[in-house]
C-alpha cells in the first residue's frame, strides 16, 4: 500500500489506516477476540501500518486488544491512542488534567505492550484545562520517550493554533466525509497552513455510505447509531439519495460506493488519511482496494455537482455530544 506523510511531522503510516473503535465499542456488541486479533492482522498483511485506538473504547479492552495482536510486528507499525475521558468513560465527561494524561498513558503503555505511544490524541477538547497545558503535558512526555507524536480530535481552529504553538500537532483526527463536510470550512485550511495531517474518521459515514444500511435497517440496542439524529428512521429514508448517487458513480467506476467514498476522501489532501473501521475481513479487504482507485479532475467535478444539489437531513450528532466538538 501506498504511504502517505501526515503533515511536516514526518510520521509515514498507509495511505488508509484502521479505526479499531467498532471492535469493541460503540457498534453493538464486541467482537470476538480471536476473530478481531485476526482482523488486525490481516490489515497488517495487507498493508495497513497506521492502527487507531483509545482509552475510551470498552473502557480499555480495545488497547489490550489491539496491544496483543499488533505485538509479533510492533516495530513495523503506528499505534495511535487518545485521552480525556474521566476514567476511560465518556458518559462521565471530560479529563484533561495533566496528571490525568500522565496516568492514562502509563497504563496505556501497559494495555498496547509497548515503551511508545506513536500519536497520543487528546480525545476532545476539555473546557476545564488550559490547552497549553494538556499540550505542554505531551511534551514532556515525548522529552521523556513514552510519547511519539502529538494529536487533537475533534478541536476547533482557535484551539489547534494555540496548542501547537507549545507543541506542534501531528495530526488531526475528527469526522469527515462526502457526507460530512463541514472541516472544509475552516479546519483545512488551517491545517495546511499549519502543516498538521488530516486523519478522517467514520469517512463512510458511520456505514452508511456503504450501501448497507437502509430505513428498515434495525441496530442493536448497543448500537450509539440509535441516539444520532442522522441515523432516525426517517432521515435515513431521506438520505438514501445520497447512496443512490454514490452507487451510479461506483458502477461507472467498476467499483464501490465504499470504495468511492474513500477514494474521494483520500483525493481531497495528499496529507489525508482516513481510517474506515470494520469487523468483517471482506470489508477490510474492500476498503483498502479504494487506494487504488484513481479519480480524475473530472470525477470529483462530477461528484461535486451530484452531491451539491443534496441536502443531508439529520445532526451527526444529539444536543448533549454536539457540545464537545469544535472547542
Amino acid at each position: 500500500m501506498q504511504k502517505r506523510k501526515l503533515g511536516n511531522s514526518g510520521l509515514e503510516v498507509s495511505a488508509i489506516g484502521l479505526g479499531c473503535m467498532g471492535l469493541s465499542f460503540g457498534y453493538g456488541p464486541a467482537a470476538e477476540k480471536q476473530d478481531a486479533i485476526t482482523l488486525i492482522r490481516k490489515a497488517y498483511e495487507l498493508g495497513v501500518t497506521f492502527f487507531d485506538s483509545a482509552e475510551a473504547y470498552g473502557p480499555f479492552m480495545n488497547e489490550e486488544l489491539l496491544g496483543e495482536a499488533l505485538q509479533p510486528f510492533r516495530d513495523q507499525v503506528v499505534i495511535a491512542t487518545k485521552f480525556g475521558f474521566e476514567q476511560g468513560k465518556t458518559e462521565l465527561g471530560m479529563n484533561s488534567k495533566p496528571e490525568n494524561i500522565r496516568n492514562v498513558t502509563e497504563a496505556a503503555l501497559k494495555r498496547l505492550r509497548t515503551d511508545r505511544i506513536d500519536l497520543l490524541y487528546q480525545h476532545r477538547v476539555d473546557p476545564n484545562v488550559p490547552i497549553e497545558d494538556v499540550a505542554g503535558t505531551v511534551k514532556e512526555l515525548i522529552g521523556e520517550g513514552k510519547v511519539k507524536h502529538f494529536g487533537m480530535s475533534e478541536a476547533g481552529a482557535a484551539t489547534i493554533r494555540k496548542a501547537h504553538a507549545v507543541q506542534p500537532v501531528t495530526a488531526l483526527q475528527s469526522e469527515y466525509s462526502l457526507w460530512w463536510r463541514e472541516p472544509e470550512k475552516e479546519i483545512l485550511p488551517t491545517l495546511e497552513e499549519l502543516g498538521i495531517g488530516f486523519v478522517p474518521f467514520s469517512p463512510l459515514g458511520k456505514g452508511f455510505l456503504t450501501g448497507a444500511i437502509n430505513e428498515n435497517t434495525k441496530f442493536d440496542k448497543t448500537d450509539f447509531r440509535n441516539i444520532v439524529p442522522r441515523f432516525a428512521e426517517e432521515n435515513r429514508k431521506a438520505n438514501q439519495v445520497v447512496v443512490e448517487k454514490l452507487t451510479a458513480f461506483a458502477r461507472k467506476k467498476d467499483a464501490t460506493p465504499a470504495q468511492i467514498a474513500l477514494a474521494w476522501v483520500l483525493a481531497q489532501k495528499p496529507w489525508i488519511v482516513p481510517i474506515p473501521g470494520t469487523t468483517k475481513i471482506h470489508r477490510l479487504e474492500e476498503n483498502l482496494k479504494a487506494e487504488k482507485i484513481v479519480l480524475t479532475q473530472d470525477d470529483l467535478l462530477e461528484i461535486e455537482s451530484a452531491f451539491a444539489a443534496i441536502e443531508v437531513q439529520g445532526a451527526r450528532y444529539p444536543a448533549a455530544l454536539q457540545q464537545r466538538v469544535g472547542k
